[in-house]
């Protein structure tokens, strides 16, 4: 096979994509998966024999303080999933004092600031210093064991030192993310009962200042279980308000603790950390991870997703305010001793090579971010990439929702040159780990397709109607998982009861993802969207992703989001709301409007069938997303339906600004004309 080329097989009407050969040969050592066939003798045993797969890969990939005595207990049906019982561990050593003691001067964390030209790195020996020091002082304020602590910081080397201090000291963290409001901070350190909180003065993001330390002040407002905060200095600002006998500054408090305090022992079963997730109603839910079962799939779905060696260098365009930037900025890579890039600031800050500088100037191996902001360059920055060396990349991976197969191409064309791999990633924050993915060079990839199972995950494609298990090939229906798998989330916190009726309940013997999939022909999986983003148009079961799919790939289309709204007429109707690539229509000019939505409607009638067309087509400036870049359907369900008042929980949302103009949008163009 070429080096410049990617060979594509028709089969099934779905194109395979083989990974190129360029791949094994510019390895710094033999792939850790040879082939197709060593990962189904892998799977086989992960899925028949759990307690030997997974038995032998703990004591290979962790250090045990105790070994374990049993492998895994619990079932689904009672949701009392344990993993590694009676072991005993500590996550911070596993990810810094093994490797600082074997390696001191190996480049650990790689720091790219707001502003570049303050980047730098940290080895694993300083990292362990650091990581001390901060521990120190949590001890000096009594916090111990099992004692939950928040860390409201940016996307800085301090939020990784200060996750590992706290869970050095055994306690457990809870990361909320940086640009998160007073009050949707207050929530959860109110829900998590806080002892302490560690955040800094301000933060830059994109040339700007952001007041965090003020934000902290009017969320804990009120709040009685915070005795101290831990401030960083990242501007200095002297006019930040510091609060005598609560509130101490990083850099002073660290001052005064020795370089190497001893780890605390954790029980495998004990939890390291709770990460919120928002939904359309009640509270956010404290999604609870323990040590043992999260820290083995964040290292081993890190080095056999992504082939990753020492000697590569780990970049992850997410922030550890998120899930994916716990798992695969944070403990994936140091779990195993390889470099991981912690970038504080924006791929368009101060222009659109932001990235691409990164990669070139430390050689990153590994590229992985969600398809948003793919879009985002392909739309407005794609000038700036071949200014850039960028052939380290070797592979390249997407996380957070379905790439589409558009992208896809231009990812691998315009990123990847033909010669990387591509792994889209499906997986939640309550699966800590992937669930469904490509192996970066060890079986064929289909464009948009999550491709195959993980280790340990048994998927099954149920019929939301019935609730039966659909068996074989070329199905679809809701995704659930039969298996229990090591990182599975164990409980919400303070809620177990919560944890089962979302999970475990909806279809006994099964975890429930909340996702709709399908299997095709070969197998693979393809993940459709959210359960709740399928309409019953006059009979028919359509996943919104489908008709999205077909809209995103007209060319005047930047990115579109489908949901279904009550109709007198069909049951349910479909409603897209759609942003539009520069220049692609005038629609302040109603004729060639209209002929541009109906050359939209035309391509999904051809595409899917004339049930399946759009009632409306809107267009808006920028469709509503979380932090993370997920398209936040639901908010445009309500407001399609008319109960703006009635959205529900926006803690979560990055550009709440939108609102009004879609409330605009939709008056205008769609609720006027129901009129």
């Amino acid at each position: 096979m070429s080096n410049n080329h990617v060979e594509v097989h028709e089969a099934n009407g779905a194109a395979f994509r083989y990974a190129p050969d360029h791949f094994f040969k510019s390895q710094p050592s033999a792939s850790y998966i040879a082939n197709e066939e060593q990962y189904r003798q892998m799977y086989d045993q992960s899925i028949n024999d759990p307690e030997t797969f997974y038995g032998n890969l703990a004591k290979e990939y962790l250090h045990w303080d105790k070994p374990f005595a049993k492998v895994k207990s619990g079932s689904l049906e009672k949701g009392d999933i344990a993993w590694f019982l009676q072991g005993e561990l500590n996550a911070c050593y596993n990810c810094v004092d093994r490797h600082a003691f074997a390696n001191p001067n190996k480049v650990a964390l790689i720091s790219e600031p707001d502003e570049e030209s303050e980047a730098y790195s940290i080895t694993f020996q300083e990292l362990l210093e650091k990581v001390c020091k901060v521990a120190g002082v949590l001890q000096s304020w009594g916090v111990k064991k099992g004692d939950t602590v928040a860390v409201y910081l940016p996307m800085t080397p301090e939020a990784v030192i200060a996750m590992l201090a706290i869970a050095r000291i055994g306690a457990v963290h809870s990361v909320v993310f940086a640009g998160f409001s007073a009050g949707s901070l207050k929530d959860r350190v109110v829900d998590a009962g806080c002892k302490v909180v560690i955040t800094c003065d301000e933060a830059k993001r994109g040339g700007k200042t952001i007041n965090t330390k003020k934000i902290v002040d009017e969320g804990l407002n009120g709040v009685q279980s915070v005795s101290h905060i831990l401030v960083f200095k990242r501007t200095g600002n002297p006019a930040v308000n510091m609060t005598p006998g609560r509130d101490f500054y990083w850099d002073e408090a660290c001052a005064h603790q020795r370089s190497y305090i001893p780890c605390v022992s954790t029980n495998a079963e004990d939890p390291l950390f709770l990460l919120y997730t928002s939904g359309s109603t009640g509270q956010p839910k404290g999604v609870v991870h323990t040590v043992g079962g999260y820290l083995l799939n964040s290292a081993l779905s890190t080095r056999f997703v992504f082939d990753l060696h020492p000697e590569d260098v780990f970049f992850t365009a997410g922030d550890v305010g998120w899930i994916t930037g716990h798992t695969y900025a944070l403990y994936g890579p140091l779990s195993l001793g390889t470099a991981t890039i912690i970038f504080e600031s924006t791929p368009a800050y101060p222009d659109y090579g932001r990235y691409w500088r990164i990669v070139s100037k430390w050689k990153a191996t590994h590229f992985y971010v969600a398809p948003t902001a793919m879009r985002l360059i392909k739309k407005v920055g794609e000038q700036e990439i071949d200014k850039y060396d960028i052939s380290s990349l070797r592979v390249l991976g997407s996380v957070g929702e379905p790439i589409q197969p558009d992208l896809w191409e231009w990812y691998n064309e315009k990123i990847g040159h033909n010669n990387c791999c591509i792994v889209d990633t499906y997986w939640q924050t309550e699966s800590g780990a992937h669930l469904i993915t490509p192996l970066a060079g060890v079986f064929p990839t289909k464009a948009g397709a999550a491709s195959l199972p993980f280790f340990g995950i048994a998927p099954a494609i149920i019929d939301p109607n019935t609730g039966k298990e659909l068996e074989g090939n070329d199905v679809s229906g809701v995704l659930a998982v039969k298996s229990t798998w090591p990182s599975m989330a164990r409980s919400v916190f303070n809620d177990h009861q919560r944890y089962i009726d979302t999970y475990l309940k909806p279809f006994a013997g099964y975890y429930f993802t909340g996702d709709n999939a399908a299997r095709d022909n070969d197998g693979y999986y393809w993940i459709r969207g959210r359960a709740d983003d399928v309409v019953n148009v006059s009979g028919h079961r359509l996943s919104t992703n489908e008709i999205e799919t077909v809209l995103d790939e007209h060319d005047g289309v930047s990115e579109c989001a489908c949901i279904g709204v009550n109709d007198d007429l069909t049951g349910q109707a479909v409603i897209a709301f759609l942003s539009l690539k520069e220049g692609a229509c005038d629609i302040s000019d109603e004729h060639v409007f209209m002929g541009f939505k109906k050359s939209l409607v035309m391509e999904v009638r051809g595409s899917i069938g004339p049930f399946a067309s759009p009632k409306a087509i809107i267009v808006v400036d920028d469709l509503p997303k979380t932090r993370s870049g997920k398209i936040m359907r639901r908010v445009l369900r309500k407001i399609a339906s008319n109960e703006a008042e009635q959205i529900g929980d926006l803690s979560t949302m990055a550009n709440a600004e939108c609102i009004p103009r879609i409330l605009s949008a939709v008056d205008n163009q769609f609720l006027s004309k129901k009129k």
